[in-house]
C-alpha cells in the first residue's frame, strides 16, 4: 500500500507530534492494533474495561489523541476507544476508504466486532459524524446511542465560500509555506486559536496527501430506517456544515432525534467551553 506521506521526513514529524500530544494528555492508556478488512487500524484506550463502551471518532486530517483532548474526562464513565481513522495523519493504515458506498460502516462494525463491544455509545466529530452515521446504516445492532458535532453527511456548506475562504488559503499556505494563509484557514473554521493545531496542520497541509473528495449528503430513505438515538451539535457559523440549516434538515430527516443543540457562537471547530458542554451531555446520558 503506497504511503500518504509524502516523504519519511515528513511522517517522522507528524508522527512526533502525534505522540507529543498523545504524552501531554497524561492519561493511562492502552495501545490496540486490528487488523481489519479495510487496513490495519490503532485505537488508543482509555478507562476501566468494568465501564460502558464509548467509540470516539475524530475529523479530517487529524488523529486519536486530538479527539481524546477534546473530551477529556470521558474515561470516567466510559471505557473509551478512540479510533485513528484509515487514511489520515495518524497511526492506522492509508486505506483510503470511499465516503458514497458503505465501507466506513463495514470498517467500524469490523472494528466493534474485534473488540466484542455491545451497547455501544460513539461520538464523533466531522468526518466522525459521517463515519459513524455510516455505521448505523451498514449495521446499528451493537450501538445504544450517537452524539454528532459539526458532523459531516447531513448538510453541506455553499461551495464557492469554502473554495475562498478554506481551499484557496490552504494551497497557497502549501505553496508558499507562508503561515499568513495557514492563519487565514485557521480563523476561518476555529472559532478559538489552538496551538497545536497550527502545529499539526502545518506539516499535514506539506507532508500528507490530504483527500479532496466532495462530501455526500444522506439520504432521506437512509436516515428514516436509523432507530439509534441521536443527538445532533451544530455550529451556527460552522461555513462547511451550517448549523441552522442541518438541524432544519435533521428534524425533518431522523426520526430517532433525541436531541439538538445549536451553539450559537461557534465555527466548524467548537472552543473549550462548547466542547465541555458537548462533553457534560455525553456524560450525563
Amino acid at each position: 500500500m503506497e504511503s500518504l506521506y509524502k516523504s519519511e521526513t515528513g511522517k517522522k514529524e507528524i508522527l512526533e507530534l502525534y505522540n507529543h500530544k498523545l504524552n501531554e494528555l497524561e492519561i493511562k492508556y492502552k495501545n490496540k492494533r486490528i487488523d481489519t478488512y479495510h487496513g490495519k487500524t490503532n485505537i488508543i484506550v482509555v478507562g476501566d474495561s468494568t465501564k460502558p463502551p464509548l467509540v470516539l471518532v475524530h475529523g479530517s486530517n487529524a488523529c486519536a489523541p486530538i479527539a481524546l483532548e477534546t473530551y477529556p474526562t470521558l474515561y470516567k464513565k466510559y471505557q473509551v476507544f478512540a479510533i485513528d481513522v484509515l487514511a489520515q495523519p495518524n497511526k492506522s493504515a492509508a486505506n483510503r476508504l470511499s465516503m458514497t458506498d458503505n465501507s466506513y460502516g463495514l470498517w467500524m462494525n469490523d472494528i466493534i466486532n474485534q473488540l466484542e463491544l455491545k451497547n455501544v455509545t460513539m461520538a464523533g466529530f466531522s468526518l466522525g459524524g459521517l463515519i459513524i452515521l455510516k455505521t448505523l446504516i451498514q449495521n446499528e445492532n451493537n450501538i445504544k446511542e450517537v452524539f454528532l458535532s459539526s458532523p459531516a453527511f447531513i448538510v453541506n456548506g455553499n461551495p464557492l465560500i469554502a473554495l475562498f475562504k478554506i481551499f484557496i488559503p490552504m494551497k497557497r499556505y502549501i505553496k508558499t509555506q507562508n503561515n499568513k494563509y495557514l492563519e487565514k484557514f485557521l480563523k476561518t473554521l476555529f472559532t478559538e486559536r489552538d496551538e497545536f493545531a497550527l502545529k499539526y496542520l502545518s506539516r499535514v497541509f506539506l507532508h500528507f496527501r490530504m483527500d479532496f473528495t466532495p462530501v455526500p449528503v444522506i439520504k432521506e430513505k437512509e436516515a428514516k430506517l436509523i432507530k439509534t438515538q441521536l443527538t445532533i451539535i451544530a455550529a451556527k457559523n460552522d461555513i462547511m456544515f451550517p448549523g441552522v440549516k442541518m438541524i432544519k434538515r435533521a428534524k425533518k430527516i431522523f426520526p430517532s432525534l433525541k436531541n439538538t443543540v445549536l451553539l450559537q457562537d461557534s465555527k466548524h471547530v467548537q472552543s473549550k467551553k462548547d466542547n465541555s458542554k458537548i462533553e457534560k451531555l455525553i456524560l450525563e446520558e
